[in-house]
């Protein structure tokens, strides 16, 4: 199980279109490039809009008179958020035959890099290996265990409600049965532009540095009226957005292709995981249906704030920001137990300690409950941290603040405090604020809270020290406030001892998390597509594989998400871009071929990567069908282990040293990231905009790559490096535009 752990515990990020919208929208769809295919026509401009227009339009024509026979015709031309689901195709079960045509395609170009290196068995060369593995692949058919599975599979699909894959094994096999902490290690984060109206240099404002804990503690709310107003102002904007998924008034997701499945947006809201022995589980939505508060985390102290009144308003927003500046106020007095930290302990001790926790007091099952039904939490943090001591210079063009930022939402500048990581969504905000969004993997990938993201932050926070808006969509227009009130939690000796030993293995991963950004302002996606005349986002793959040859002398086994969102509760499988094409291309740098013969390997490589990433988004992806043909097999009734499913190449090949993803052109975004799960490793999440390239990167200190600890500024180099090389390539071998590629 070790090698099925390593083959799906890194998975992250859905698919998302790298370039601008507008661009794919308005790109035939035999044009447009790379990932971007599948999002073109998107809802973009429908997600792209504030909830709060979707709900207006709800209303124009809810009281109306308007006839049934209209009523029908506008929600075939404006359907509801989730009318289309029942229209999904089910995800398929691939041929088998194909499967292990595209897995052995993908092991040549592993084998021959053994080969250039000299790490194969003697006497033997790439093609004797691979054929062997070939007969391997003959043989699980010929055997007839090959098609049994395949046939169990077929099965699956049939009696599952939604999905044989997502139904029977995803979130329990790439998630919740993975006992690691969260922190880093499975959560993602996402930073956000500075509001409009923050003075410039607020963002740059820096208490203290991280890694620190005096700093973490130490409280400093100069200028926290900026903070407080952008906290305000996130939730009433998150919150609307609730209550416009509630009400079913945003626009499904939809392309020329197809509609896409908008059951994650179900899944944001009021959802938390549970740590359980020996795998955790989410809350459903039905448990939090009726939900009408947030948590909210100051100096480690949880409230529970009512967002929503009785009649399914926002409570006016004035007194929402009230209630935050009197929360902050009260938790000025002390630090709280440090409940939340328990969080980001490993799942196991995280369940024994929540098991005693429990069974001190009943007041410790109502506390709890109120933040596993809250729709969200809003960590605010009493200081603005700096990037930790003996950080790098920077690289690229990005913000100073840019590393500090990232550090400090994933929960590491915090050493794992003022954060509840088993929350799907959690809103942070700085004094200054500065303000970030991370979250819990399992119930929704990351992609959807983007959409979130970008809708909150459309509308621009009134400046401070003007009247919140009283009559804003949404907001009741009762004179009505939120009653706040603080959790309350009995502790015993045990308790507190579960609460040190959460923080001791929240500074262990700390201390070993090296995390940074770098933006490439050099060129960005229209320099790629219209000069390059590449799909972005398979040129960045490539460019990623050529930094990481340059760092650790090689390729490695690489992951990026392609999304299954076509289908009915479509998750996500696996690009492989460790191609066969994207090893001819770094070998051919390496050995310093023409410019016109690199830029002929170059876009070889991203044809393929293109073609992967069509076909794995239509069901056709090699990873998850080989999960479930191993996780179906039965040693009693299937006899010995297939060849196949031992091999050893067959979990080095799922080993994802480099796991990467991007998402939009992100320019509401400082950028975003995800830990690496493996120590020489990287975890990249990008954004490709349209002039700048943002990179999201983690890695880890004790990467044997790296002599100094800084890992992190070491790939920076190499990627900025790379995407250089890449434009001289272009620049110098790419044919006259009249020419045919």
């Amino acid at each position: 199980m070790q090698g099925l752990r390593q083959g799906i515990g890194c998975d992250r990020f859905a698919l998302a279109c790298p370039a601008s919208r507008d661009t794919c929208v308005q790109t035939p769809l035999d044009l447009v490039p790379d990932r971007c295919w599948i999002l073109a026509g998107m809802a973009s401009r429908a997600l792209a809009r504030s909830p709060a227009v979707h709900i207006l339009h709800r209303r124009a024509f809810s009281t109306s008179g308007i006839s049934r026979i209209m009523t029908t015709m506008l929600a075939r031309i404006s359907p509801s958020t989730f009318q289309l689901q029942e229209t999904l195709p089910r995800l398929p079960v691939p041929r088998l035959q194909d499967t292990l045509e595209r897995y052995l395609r993908s092991l040549e170009p592993v084998l021959r890099q053994k080969e250039v290196l000299g790490e194969l068995p003697s006497g033997t060369t790439a093609q004797s290996e691979l054929q062997k593995r070939r007969e391997w692949a003959q043989e699980l058919i010929s055997s007839g265990v090959g098609p049994r599975l395949n046939e169990r599979l077929v099965d699956l699909d049939q009696t599952t409600e939604n999905n044989w894959f997502d139904d029977s094994f995803w979130l329990s096999k790439a998630y919740h049965e993975w006992r690691v902490p969260l922190l880093v290690n499975s959560n993602w984060w996402n930073m956000f532009m500075p509001d409009p109206s923050m003075p410039a240099e607020l963002s740059e404002r820096v208490d203290a540095a991280a890694y620190t804990p005096d700093a973490i503690h130490r409280q400093n709310w100069d200028g926290s009226e900026y903070g407080l107003r952008r906290a305000a102002w996130i939730t009433y904007r998150a919150t609307l957005y609730k209550i416009a998924i509630d009400k079913q008034t945003i626009k499904p997701d939809r392309s020329r292709i197809g509609a896409f499945c908008m059951y994650q947006y179900s899944r944001m809201f009021g959802v938390t995981r549970i740590p359980n022995i020996p795998a955790d589980h989410n809350t459903s939505t039905d448990s939090t249906a009726a939900s009408r508060h947030i948590t909210v985390l100051v100096r480690d102290n949880v409230y529970e704030l009512p967002v929503i009144n009785e009649h399914g308003e926002i409570y006016p927003l004035a007194t929402i920001e009230q209630a935050l500046r009197d929360m902050v106020a009260d938790a000025q007095k002390a630090e709280g137990d440090g409940i939340p930290v328990m969080t980001c302990d490993d799942r196991d001790t995280w369940t024994r300690a929540r098991e005693h926790l429990l069974s001190v007091s009943p007041q410790n099952r109502l506390s709890l409950q109120s933040v596993q039904k809250s729709l969200f939490v809003l960590s605010l943090d009493c200081n603005n941290l700096g990037a930790p001591e003996g950080a790098k210079p920077l690289v690229g063009s990005e913000p100073s603040y840019s590393a500090a930022m990232a550090i400090n939402t994933a929960g590491a500048g915090r050493l794992g405090h003022n954060r509840w990581f088993d929350k799907a969504i959690s809103f942070v905000v700085e004094p200054t604020g500065r303000a970030s969004l991370t979250g819990e993997h399992s119930p929704v990938d990351a992609l959807i809270p983007s959409f979130l993201s970008e809708t909150v932050l459309d509308d621009p926070m009134p400046p401070v020290g003007e009247p919140l808006p009283e009559r804003a969509e949404g907001v009741s227009l009762l004179a009505e406030s939120p009653k706040w009130s603080k959790l309350a939690w009995q502790l015993d000796d045990r308790v507190r001892a579960s609460i040190e030993h959460a923080e001791n293995t929240a500074k262990a991963i700390t201390s070993d998390s090296d995390i940074g950004m770098l933006w490439f302002s050099e060129y960005g996606a229209d320099w790629i597509k219209k000069v390059a005349r590449q799909a972005p986002d398979a040129y960045i793959q490539m460019a990623l594989q050529l930094a990481y040859a340059s760092v650790h002398g090689r390729q490695t086994a690489t992951y990026e998400t392609a999304s299954t969102r076509l289908f009915r509760h479509g998750r996500t499988d696996v690009i492989r871009s460790f191609s066969n094409e994207a090893f001819n291309f770094v070998q051919g740098v390496q050995a310093k071929k023409p410019a016109t013969e690199l830029y002929k390997l170059l876009s070889e490589a991203t044809s393929s990567h293109t073609r992967q990433t069509r076909d794995h988004s239509f069901g056709k992806g090699i990873d998850r069908h080989m999960m479930g043909l191993r996780l179906v097999y039965r040693a009693e009734d299937d006899g010995e282990v297939p060849k196949l499913f031992s091999d050893p190449l067959l979990v080095e090949s799922a080993s994802w040293k480099l796991s990467t993803s991007g998402l939009s052109a992100g320019d509401k975004f400082v950028g975003t990231g995800f830990g690496s799960g493996f120590p020489d490793g990287f975890g990249v999440n990008y954004l490709a905009g349209s002039q700048t390239l943002k990179f999201g990167i983690e890695s880890k200190r004790s990467n044997p790559a790296c002599s100094d600890g800084h890992p992190v500024h070491m790939y920076k180099q190499s990627i900025a490096h790379a995407l250089r090389t890449m434009r001289t390539i272009v620049e110098q071998g790419a044919p006259p535009p009249e020419a045919k590629l």
